[in-house]
């Protein structure tokens, strides 16, 4: 199909679509295509612009139309932990999982960009992507908002240098001075599973195939950002409000 689409822009490009065109056969277009590319071999890499220029032009009317439709939700959704300053003028959304490397080489970045921006709203997205070990530190981490720990527990498995797993997210837990009894009960509360469902399907439907991933403003920004680029999605963020 794709070879196809080129043949047909590579004769438009130097044919226009008059009706006696648009009557020739899939094969006849194919051969009109190949005598132009021989006559003028250029033509393929203007044909392959175009289309690439139309699909990126198509991918990002889609990535706006889903935005849109999703804002409220991933800005605003109640299930969802807060960072930074809750009433902040700009929201950074972050999709993550407690066992991406990349996810904890993001932690100091994040750390630094709602310390030097007091007006950054941070909301947290849960996606345990990589294994049964992201999915209980997951829970577990979701569950502790109801012993008012969330964000330091967070912050501890994030600096884990091993894989985070029953046994370890454990230990964490205690260290921080969870109730683990308390923790294993509540992260069989169904808000904590809603959570997650809801991140897998916001990332999907924007497209996000790993972690970490970032929503700020209009833009989309898959994997690991330095502080400074953060910072200056932000400010474009802030002077589009």
């Amino acid at each position: 199909m794709r070879s196809l689409r080129l043949a047909v822009l590579a004769v438009s490009i130097l044919l226009p679509l008059s009706a006696f065109a648009q009557e020739l056969s899939e094969e006849r277009v194919k051969e009109l295509a190949l005598e132009a590319i021989l006559e003028n071999p250029q033509i393929i890499m203007e044909a392959v612009q175009l289309l690439e220029q139309q699909e990126a032009t198509a991918q990002a009317e889609a990535t706006a139309d889903v935005l849109k439709e999703q804002r409220q939700l991933l800005e605003q959704a109640p299930n969802a932990p807060v960072l930074g300053n809750p009433d902040g003028d700009v929201t950074v959304v972050e999709f993550f999982d407690y066992n991406c490397p990349y996810c904890r080489r993001a932690m100091s970045e994040v750390e630094g960009l709602i310390e030097a921006d007091p007006n950054v709203r941070l909301v947290f997205r849960e996606l345990p992507i990589l294994g049964d070990g992201s999915v209980f530190a997951a829970k577990a981490a979701l569950a502790a908002r109801n012993q008012d720990k969330y964000e330091e527990f967070h912050w501890a498995l994030m600096g884990m240098e091993e894989r985070a797993q029953e046994a370890s997210v454990l230990r964490i837990a205690e260290e921080i001075g969870l109730d683990v009894d308390q923790l294993r009960s509540d992260m069989e509360a169904p808000e904590v599973q809603a959570h997650i469902d809801e991140s897998m399907r916001l990332a999907q439907a924007l497209g996000f195939n790993g972690t970490p991933s970032f929503v700020i403003g209009d833009k989309l920004v898959p994997g690991l950002v330095e502080q400074d680029q953060l910072e200056a999605l932000v400010d474009e963020a802030r002077e589009k409000e």
